[in-house]
């Protein structure tokens, strides 16, 4: 089963290109997700975020206030990687379980895909065959954020900031996909990759 690491930038599309790689047979393992599940009431992972960060990134139910806590961590660099330090380690543990169940299937599928918005950040090897960056200039990426998640151009720009400029991406990857046109482009340029990968 061959392993496509699928990165980019918060507000890149990378949901988009996963589900066009989902449409053509690819297994999603998506850190998103996994990062949901870690921190759900119960975890031991909420019970340290509380710990860090106080009652008042806990809402009246006992989940995470996801909006209070990305108020704190986007504003203090040491916040955030105390964070990152909570998290990170469990979503990785847990992505490699859903890989190793996808592996002892009787038919796995031909391929998986790591959604990984911060693969270059994090410094892990997360033992990929490939890397895809979901690319789309900064100006996209802003309005998009700022339509997407209700935020201020500044808040929006502070999300981008904290992460790994895309000049550096780009030199990293292996594969690029622009994400700013129509998609059924973004859909002939995934099929041109899988293609070239001898997935299709």
């Amino acid at each position: 089963m061959k392993l496509i690491g699928l990165t980019g930038g918060i507000g890149s599309g990378k949901t988009t290109v996963a589900n066009v790689l989902a449409r053509h047979g690819g297994a999603i393992v998506d850190a998103d997700v996994a990062a949901r599940e870690v921190v759900s009431p119960g975890m031991p992972a909420l019970a340290e975020i509380l710990e860090a960060f106080g009652p008042e990134v806990i809402t009246p139910e006992g989940t995470l206030d996801r909006p209070a806590l990305a108020a704190i961590v986007f504003k203090d660099e040491a916040a955030r990687r105390r964070l990152n330090a909570i998290v990170h380690p469990r979503v990785r543990e847990r992505m490699f379980q859903q890989l190793e169940a996808l592996r002892a299937q009787t038919q796995p599928p031909r391929f998986a895909v790591l959604v990984v918005p911060l693969l270059f950040e994090s410094g892990h090897d997360w033992g990929v065959d490939t890397i895809w960056l979901v690319a789309v200039p900064e100006d996209v990426q802003l309005s998009r954020l700022m339509r997407r998640d209700g935020l201020g151009a500044e808040e929006a720009m502070a999300r981008i900031r904290a992460q790994m400029p895309l000049s550096e991406k780009l030199r990293l990857a292996d594969r690029v996909i622009e994400n700013t046109g129509d998609p059924s482009e973004v859909e002939k340029e995934v099929v041109r990759h899988l293609r070239s990968e001898q997935l299709l």
